[in-house]
């Protein structure tokens, strides 16, 4: 629907967004539709300069460009290639492929496409990885940011209006909550528009559009074991509250349809080429990054680590590793460089860091030949009570390391010894030990007479889950057979 503003509301509230008269018109015929779609609020060039700005601090967040000569190129090619099959063949868009365990695409306004290594390591031939690719252009092409954008500026215009209206200056939180669902994520529309040209690009580039099928599958399945390796069950709870991103399931219907009504009009999947362009790329997380290994994490470069206590499962993210037991107790771990190194690592904890904690039990401790100092308390919020103890260890004169353990009051017994455990795993790394530590990689095998899925699945070097995650990874159900001579990828170290 576009929408028409005249003279129903104060001409004072479109000041400074309306430059000329008392009527916003924001229709536009859209290029790659053929739609009207509302974009008052961004144009192709302001789409360009958002996405200019955004496209660094976007990648430094996700964790940095993954550094591969070969892969880039590959990559800026296959990008290029279904570019040039869309409406908007110029100018060049910019793909960009993340240092990111995490199964991820996404696109900025102006042409800038994102894919992570961890998406890249699920795919199994180039026409999954395309068809990801052109679903990411379509929503650029069908510039679904823009009437993102455009959308979010009136409901925040509505709730000025609204509030005006009532004489409130700030909306109940339920109006808040709604104005903000609205405008976040895509709609269910604008994904399933993104996989028709996505089948489009693909199907012009000489491509098979089942491979958007399949791949949604593969999406859902590894979805599904994350929950499971995360101890989750049931549906993503945030699934039917912001249902901006429809679920996998119900776009694997669509978009099977939409790509059988394609077929025939492209036939390559080309897995040899896809395969061959993998093998040994980073599998997991980085160097940069750190290593989880079980309870263990081990950073080379910052060459230091720990061992979390029993029954806690680490997930290492971009500024902390987070650790989880079913429980519900946590822990936090992260870094700090100090704006003064003079300060004494106790008068940081009470002064900086815990100066609203209230804590007690202040004392300066020694961890493996580190000065460090820790302290206790008690916090009160929604959830009740927690307990909580910090550490901070003094690892640099301009630099420290934090535990943040949480525990329920009747918990805090039971863990007190484990966490004075791991407190104390904290150590350096020599540079031997260092360099000994390697990532995981993506290994590309020919099956063998006699292979199977579980002999295969032994071979991956996974800490749990090894037969699942082979599944998953080469797109494989449980009753599929192994044929000699067919490609497959492992997990190796």
């Amino acid at each position: 629907m576009c929408l028409t503003f005249r003279r129903f509301l104060p001409v004072s509230l479109f000041i400074g967004i309306l430059s000329g008269g008392a009527m916003l018109t924001g229709c536009t015929t859209n290029p790659a539709t053929g739609d009207q779609s509302f974009t008052a609020f961004m144009s192709p060039a302001e789409e360009r300069r958002v996405g200019a700005e955004q496209h660094p601090l976007l990648v430094k967040a996700f964790g940095g460009e993954y550094q591969d000569a070969r892969l880039k190129r590959y990559l800026d090619g296959l990008g290029a290639l279904l570019q040039s099959t869309s409406e908007m063949p110029t100018p060049p868009f910019t793909f960009t492929l993340l240092d990111s365990p995490v199964v991820n695409a996404f696109a900025l306004p102006g042409g800038y496409v994102y894919v992570s290594r961890g998406l890249m390591a699920l795919a199994n031939d180039e026409a999954e990885l395309a068809g990801v690719v052109a679903h990411e252009i379509g929503h650029v092409t069908a510039r679904h940011s823009a009437e993102r954008m455009s959308h979010g500026v009136l409901a925040n215009l509505g709730a000025a209006i609204l509030g005006a209206v009532v004489g409130e200056p700030l909306l109940n939180d339920a109006a808040q909550l709604a104005t903000g669902a609205y405008v976040q994520g895509y709609s269910r529309d604008q994904e399933f528009e993104a996989d028709q040209l996505g089948i489009r690009y693909l199907t012009r580039a000489g491509f098979n559009p089942e491979a958007m099928s399949t791949f949604l599958s593969t999406l859902d399945a590894e979805h599904k074991l994350a929950l499971k390796i995360a101890g989750k069950k049931g549906h993503d709870p945030a699934g039917g509250l912001f249902s901006s991103h429809p679920r996998t399931a119900a776009r694997v219907k669509k978009a099977v349809a939409s790509a059988r009504a394609a077929a025939g009009s492209g036939t390559a999947r080309d897995a040899d080429i896809y395969l061959n362009q993998i093998d040994g790329m980073v599998y997991g997380d980085s160097p940069r990054q750190g290593y989880v290994r079980g309870r263990e994490f081990d950073h080379a470069e910052l060459r230091f680590r720990f061992t979390a206590p029993p029954g806690f499962r680490l997930h290492n993210g971009e500024k902390a590793v987070i650790g989880t037991h079913e429980g519900g107790s946590t822990l936090r771990f992260d870094s700090r460089t100090l704006d003064n190194p003079t300060m004494h690592t106790q008068d940081y904890l009470t002064q900086v860091w815990g100066r609203d904690l209230r804590l007690g039990g202040i004392e300066t401790i020694e961890i493996n030949g580190l000065e460090a100092a820790t302290g206790a308390g008690r916090l009160s919020g929604k959830n009740g009570q927690r307990d909580v103890r910090v550490i901070v260890i003094r690892f640099a004169p301009d630099q420290v390391y934090r535990f943040i353990f949480l525990t329920s009051p009747d918990q805090t017994a039971r863990f007190e010894q484990d966490f004075r455990r791991t407190t104390y795993s904290f150590r350096r790394l020599s540079a031997g030990e260092a360099a000994a530590l390697k990532p995981l990689r993506v290994s590309i095998i020919t099956v063998r007479k006699g292979d199977t899925q579980e002999s295969l699945a032994r071979r991956m070097a996974v800490e749990d889950y090894p037969l699942e995650r082979f599944r998953v990874l080469n797109g494989l159900h449980a009753a599929d057979e192994l044929t000699p001579g067919r490609r497959v990828k492992l997990v190796s170290k």
